[in-house]
């Protein structure tokens, strides 16, 4: 089974990832934070200074001036510094460059200037021990594509690392302490890359609980609801045993996890945008 076919193996379409928005030097949207309306990237600035800037109408790089109060000499050579390297940064579609200034609760800042750099990836195990289990199926969501690679089959260190190769950033839901460390762990790939884990992003707005739990929250359904991890696992020990439909609803489910994704974190930033980014005039 090729991974075309299994692309189209008894798996609903879904719908595609919004494409990147085309956004001007200023004119952005006013309810949604960019890479470009922070401050806090520069050594010495934190939400409080941050803060303080958009509260004077400085929402935007292009609107940073020396002379703005509050700020001092020092910090403002800072701001200017960060702000120069930034939109280099930004031009070259440098995720790593915003990664590394910016706090771990503020990552979800990267979505929408890297969006289409946004790879939404889960996988499948038959257990939480990767010494002791084994990764069953992995899926992919990045611009709209959903790639699945199945244990026996394509999934592969050399296919992995070719599925990874133009994810910017990677998008999980407790990926961070699982996903990620059980990958590396099972395969010769490194996934050391900009990451969004959206179990704490989702704590951020007082969601607490496993994907599934978000996703009521926020009320995104699932075609697929009677189906979790444990019933996961049945499912692949009884496409070992060659039960017919077994791993097609096993993929539609690790595809389901993962596409669910999207929405999930589109309203987290939604939420988040809303409460830290002023509304404009």
């Amino acid at each position: 089974m090729s991974l075309s076919v299994k692309h189209d193996c008894s798996v609903r379409e879904h719908e595609q990832v919004r494409p990147s928005k085309t956004v001007s030097t200023v004119a952005l949207s006013l309810t949604r934070v960019y890479v470009e309306n922070c401050f806090l990237g520069a050594e010495g600035v934190g939400q409080t200074i941050e803060q303080r800037l958009w509260s004077q109408g400085i929402t935007h790089w292009e609107r940073f001036e020396p002379t703005v109060d509050g700020v001092g000499q020092t910090r403002t050579e800072r701001i200017e510094s960060f702000i120069d390297a930034g939109e280099r940064a930004l031009d070259r579609g440098n995720v790593e460059f915003f990664d590394q200034r910016f706090p771990d609760g503020c990552r979800w800042r990267l979505y929408e200037s890297f969006r289409d750099q946004a790879c939404f990836f889960d996988i499948e195990t038959t257990g939480l021990d990767h010494q002791t289990s084994v990764v069953t199926t992995v899926t992919l969501h990045q611009n709209g594509d959903t790639h699945t690679l199945v244990r026996g089959d394509d999934l592969t260190d050399e296919n992995l690392r070719a599925a990874f190769e133009d994810a910017g950033l990677l998008v999980t839901f407790n990926g961070a302490r699982f996903d990620v460390p059980f990958l590396e762990s099972s395969f010769d790939v490194s996934l050391d890359h900009p990451h969004i884990d959206l179990m704490p992003t989702a704590r951020q707005v007082g969601l607490s609980g496993g994907l599934s739990e978000v996703e009521r929250a926020l009320g995104i359904g699932r075609d697929l609801p009677d189906v979790d991890g444990r019933e996961a696992v049945r499912l692949w020990h009884e496409h070992e045993r060659g039960v017919d439909g077994a791993l097609d609803r096993l993929v539609e489910y690790n595809r389901e996890d993962t596409v669910n994704m999207v929405p999930v974190l589109e309203s987290l930033v939604e939420r988040l945008d809303d409460q830290t980014f002023p509304e404009q005039p």
